[in-house]
């Protein structure tokens, strides 16, 4: 079978051949002729093949960048980490992050000390990925009904967008609230319910971080 540039040669001959017509060509203008038409075929084979090997360069250049960075912060969310008494944990192309941010029974309310650990998280996640998508998922402890627990997550997860916005200053167009309510397969402990301090690890965001046009995902969980 014929790669691309023997197809093309032999296209250029057959050319040279019928503007020829039926008069004889002569061995030296073929084979000059020829000559000219394989080195013009070389030379843009070569250029393609540069031009591909500039762009995978380029995305493992990206990719490079995309794992320094990913570093930098857990570096930098561990030492927050054990600032907030948190915890960091590496996932394959991820970060998690649990920190100690709480919510009241059948409440919503981002408290003082939630509103300065969201600010400070929000300081290092932004001075390593400024063009971060981030979603908020906001979950409930499984009290009370679905229905009603699944807006409760959601007047969670817009609360802590509104701190991550007003407070730290992040671009809300970039900042999606999405709830999962007393989802079972979400839950931490799926018997901790109740006021007080009882159903506390089930009352909680996670913060899903992804840089903008990649895959690259950093996963944080604020626990309740």
């Amino acid at each position: 079978m014929m790669d691309g540039s023997q197809g093309r040669i032999l296209v250029a001959a057959t050319a040279l051949l019928v503007t020829a017509g039926c008069a004889t060509v002569k061995q030296d203008e073929f084979r000059a002729e020829m000559d000219r038409v394989r080195a013009e075929m070389t030379a843009g084979d070569a250029a393609v093949e540069n031009r591909l090997n500039g762009r995978v360069d380029g995305v493992e250049t990206t990719l490079m960048e995309l794992e320094n960075r990913m570093n930098a912060l857990e570096t930098d969310l561990i030492a927050l980490g054990a600032e907030m008494d948190a915890t960091v944990q590496r996932l394959e192309a991820s970060l998690r992050f649990t920190a100690p941010l709480h919510f009241g029974f059948d409440e919503a309310e981002v408290d003082a000390d939630g509103r300065d650990k969201l600010s400070r998280f929000a300081a290092v996640v932004g001075e390593h990925y400024p063009n971060a998508v981030v979603t908020v998922e906001g979950f409930t402890d499984p009290s009370g009904p679905p229905a009603y627990n699944l807006k409760l997550g959601q007047r969670r997860a817009d609360a802590v967008k509104a701190v991550l916005v007003d407070d730290a200053g992040m671009n809300g167009e970039f900042i999606r609230a999405v709830s999962y309510g007393e989802d079972t397969r979400r839950l931490v402990d799926a018997g901790a319910m109740g006021p007080g301090e009882r159903g506390q690890v089930n009352r909680r965001v996670v913060l899903v971080i992804e840089h903008a046009g990649t895959q690259n995902t950093a996963v944080v969980a604020a626990g309740s």
